[in-house]
């Protein structure tokens, strides 16, 4: 017959203590709630290839994480090596000319263009103009991406 110590029923106790704490604490994350970013107020930092402004990367009521930022790239410049992840992607053109590496083929879009990565797909955005170009990346995970947050960059 199986017998249980008191020393198992204080471990196994304690372990469930310990899971329920953990469950309980990552549940109550701070989510973001209905808000407002003024872009006057949103500081540019100036990098290498251009800039950037970080509006938010936080969770929502829905999201485990909702990142949306304003990369500024200098003339020719590309913001990264083609890179895939397990979340979608939307890119908003905000000023000047870029190529954007979509389904394997490079397309020259400008101001208003609108681009949609889906899932798993290698992509990659450069300025293709004279001036600067800039643009607003949006990006999300969900539950059922949470757990693939592997993104495969250099």
């Amino acid at each position: 017959m199986f017998k249980l110590s008191r020393r198992d029923l204080v471990v196994a106790s304690v372990a469930i203590a310990l899971t329920l704490c953990a469950t309980v604490l990552s549940q109550s994350k701070p989510t973001m709630k209905s808000s407002f970013f003024d872009w006057n107020k949103i500081e540019m930092v100036k990098t290498e290839k251009g800039g950037l402004r970080n509006f938010f990367d936080t969770r929502t009521e829905t999201l485990e994480q909702l990142e949306v930022h304003v990369t500024t790239l200098n003339p020719g410049i590309t913001s990264h090596v083609p890179h895939q992840h397990a979340n979608e992607e939307i890119i908003i053109v905000k000023e000047g000319v870029v190529e954007e590496l979509v389904n394997g083929e490079f397309k020259k879009l400008g101001a208003g263009s609108i681009i949609f990565q889906a899932p798993n797909q290698l992509h990659t955005i450069r300025n293709a103009g004279d001036t600067p170009a800039t643009y607003f990346a949006i990006k999300w995970v969900s539950a059922a991406t949470a757990e693939k947050k592997t993104t495969v960059e250099e």
